[in-house]
């Protein structure tokens, strides 16, 4: 019996994930931010023709099992590079950008299961300035970005993935065989891998960089985060440190909170209840119940929140996402 999954990551630039001077091409024009990928994968080639991510990186994999022992296994698949559209006037300017090998460490082979791996990227097609030690100081050379992914298949059946590396930026989105949205990576960090990621600083070098990952937000969540982000009333911007309380139990307060980037914490009583990323939506109760909030919410990493008022979103809608927020009623 013949036993196959997959799993693929699509890499793509979200809005204010830039910051700094070099926020300025996006913000002219020059360069773009990336709409938002399709929650499921329908044509992976179909969504490179239309540039609707910066890379891809897809591992297919199977085992072969007689007698609930495995007698053969494989794996394919490989990395998808999408062009770096750049506006000269009113002309659009393709940048290619450039592939690096795909990279296949030999398979881990366990007792009764098999984990495979796969690294995919390249350097991106715009190169930038950036300084470095010698004469002349500065170089001109694109960063590379990367996923590194693995993928268990067992002999019951079953099977697991995950991103186990990844390049600081841009955003990383994770399929899963069904080609639904499981995983997104947690955090951006623009300005360490526009100076750091060259040479040795990748997997083709000597170091792969860890990826924190967090599970996906709802529907309703990324239909509303959209709703935020490109209506007429731009929300409020707002950086915390690592362990900052953004709002406290009990205050009287009522904005509305959306995870650009991080990590945070919800606490009820001191209670740690649950962990989210980039995506989630909290604060909404204190709307809906008196202005006054039901738990706290703190920063795990440091993140970037979008802050709106009730005004900027549907009331319908908030009580709907209210409906699966009652965490402290689920302890």
């Amino acid at each position: 019996m013949r036993i196959e999954s997959s799993v693929t990551s699509l890499s793509w630039i979200p809005s204010e994930a830039v910051g700094g001077m070099t926020k300025m091409p996006f913000e002219t024009g020059l360069a773009h931010y990336d709409p938002p990928p399709p929650d499921v994968i329908e044509d992976l080639g179909e969504l490179q023709r239309e540039g609707r991510f910066r890379f891809a990186n897809r591992l297919a994999a199977w085992i072969e099992v007689d007698g609930g022992r495995i007698t053969g296994h494989g794996q394919s698949g490989g990395g998808l590079l999408c062009s770096t559209l750049i506006q000269v006037g009113k002309k659009q300017v393709a940048f290619e950008a450039v592939a690096l090998p795909d990279l296949h460490p030999e398979p881990e082979v366990g007792d009764g299961e098999v984990t495979f791996f796969q690294t995919a990227g390249g350097r991106t097609g715009v190169p930038a300035p950036r300084r470095v030690r010698r004469a002349p100081y500065v170089q001109f050379a694109a960063p590379l970005a990367w996923t590194t992914l693995a993928l268990t298949l067992r002999a019951d059946g079953s099977s697991s993935f995950a991103l186990t590396g990844g390049s600081s930026f841009p955003r990383h989105w994770v399929y899963g065989g069904d080609n639904k949205l499981a995983l997104k990576s947690g955090m951006i960090d623009f300005s360490h891998w526009y100076r750091r990621a060259f040479g040795k600083h990748s997997p083709w070098g000597d170091q792969d960089s860890q990826a924190l990952t967090t599970e996906v937000e709802t529907a309703l969540e990324r239909q509303l985060s959209l709703t935020l982000m490109q209506g007429g009333a731009k929300p409020k911007i707002r950086t915390v440190k690592p362990g900052a309380v953004i709002t406290e139990q009990g205050a009287a307060e009522d904005d509305l909170y959306l995870v650009l980037d991080g990590v945070v914490r919800i606490e009820v009583d001191g209670e740690r209840l649950a962990e989210y990323g980039p995506g989630s939506m909290h604060g909404e109760r204190a709307i809906l119940e008196g202005g006054h909030r039901t738990s706290t919410i703190r920063a795990v990493t440091a993140c970037k929140l979008a802050v709106a008022g009730a005004d900027h979103v549907d009331r319908d809608a908030l009580a709907e996402l209210s409906s699966g927020h009652r965490r402290e009623e689920q302890r």
